[in-house]
């Protein structure tokens, strides 16, 4: 099972940054898969956050255009958006204090515990931090 997470989301929604056309790709090739893909549930909040904030985005995309993305993604049959479970804090302490995670840093973490509790076998991102994480398998589909 593979896992998106918010910058391939992000470049595959925003058709003015490089990656767009190989980002855009790579989601629609998981959302017409057979195969079951996964979007942890903070991916989509922060991919909301991102694509929708003026002082990243000029213009920005509207609310309606980045609910109308989840949307979308949301109907691929084949896709699971995933959460925290019951068992979440001790798999998430656990990574945090073995990869000495503080500050912002937690956000990722948080995004790698939710991936190992759910059996996710690889985190497609472009964020190199996620190596820290020595248990979750990590590639960069756009390279």
């Amino acid at each position: 099972m593979i896992a998106v997470d918010t910058n391939i989301l992000v470049y595959a929604h925003r058709r003015d940054t490089d990656w767009h056309q190989a980002a855009a790709a790579c989601v629609e090739e998981l959302a017409e898969s057979a195969r079951t893909w996964v979007i942890p549930w903070p991916c989509i909040h922060e991919f909301l956050a991102i694509v929708t904030h003026p002082r990243i985005y000029r213009p920005p995309s509207t609310l309606q255009e980045a609910c109308g993305q989840v949307e979308a993604w949301s109907e691929s049959p084949s896709l699971q958006i995933l959460g925290e479970g019951v068992g979440h804090w001790p798999q998430l302490q656990k990574i945090i204090v073995s990869a000495q995670v503080t500050g912002p840093k937690i956000h990722d973490a948080r995004v790698a515990a939710i991936c190992q509790s759910h059996g996710v076998s690889e985190l497609w991102t472009a964020d190199r931090d996620f190596s820290r994480f020595g248990q979750l398998n990590v590639r960069n589909p756009l390279l």
